[in-house]
């Protein structure tokens, strides 16, 4: 299996605030992984580096082989960014903001057809695809921005926060729609959200982060073996008290 992610001593300052101190981890092909803790963590700041959008203060970040900093290009051909707080084109239909996007990645008409194909599939939106963002409740913005990530099939996804604000009923939605979607197509994520027990049904390897650091890491299970709970809050509650 090869590794999806390498990050060695990851720093990012903001002035004399460290918002990732030291961070290391590696994220294997096809795994669905957590980087999870609490607001304020470094979560976003990390994988806005990963995403190419930020450059370290120090430390290495590679995607598939290809390091952030001297090959973003490279990158950017291999990944799909999802920021908690994206939005989509409030007078585009969501067929014509899912085309819009397709655009980016293909000029054949054949292509991008096969592409908002794809994305209408994930989206569940059926008819109300018709009709303009600017109608669609939350969850269903969500949806079409998490088709619109997953539909060009990335070999690494970014989701920072993906329910983040959702009921219940679209929160359950996009979760099982990102974990059928990564296990059918071989598509590898990496996601970060502040709810563990989200992630501890989500994701088969986590990171538990805090301060900007990792504080620990491994499978959900082991983890809640490793500390004798019944989820991961818990396990962050004892790990974080002697971190």
């Amino acid at each position: 299996m090869n590794v999806a992610i390498n990050i060695e001593n990851l720093v990012k300052s903001f002035g004399t605030k460290k918002a990732v101190d030291g961070l290391s981890l590696q994220v294997m092909e096809n795994e669905i992984f957590g980087l999870i803790g609490p607001n304020g963590a470094g979560k976003t700041t990390t994988l806005r580096i990963i995403a190419t959008l930020l450059k370290p203060t120090s430390g290495k970040v590679r995607i598939f082989g290809h390091d952030v900093v001297t090959e973003p290009e490279k990158v950017r051909e291999l990944i799909s960014y999802l920021p908690e707080e994206s939005g989509a084109y409030n007078n585009l239909s969501g067929m014509e903001y899912l085309r819009f996007m397709a655009s980016f990645y293909s000029n054949k008409n054949d292509q991008i057809d096969s592409i908002v194909k794809e994305g209408t599939e994930i989206s569940g939106l059926e008819d109300r695809l018709k009709d303009k963002v600017k109608t669609y409740s939350k969850g269903m913005k969500r949806r079409l921005l998490v088709a619109r990530a997953l539909m060009i099939r990335p070999k690494l996804a970014i989701l920072d926060e993906p329910t983040s604000g959702l009921d219940v009923y679209y929160a359950h939605y996009v979760r099982d729609i990102v974990k059928d979607y990564a296990e059918r197509r071989g598509v590898t994520v990496l996601l970060s959200s502040h709810n563990m027990l989200e992630v501890q049904y989500m994701c088969t390897k986590v990171a538990l982060i805090n301060n900007g650091r990792i504080v620990e890491q491994g499978d959900p299970k082991n983890l809640m073996e490793k500390y004798s709970s019944s989820n991961l809050e818990d396990v962050f509650i004892k790990v974080s008290r002697f971190a």
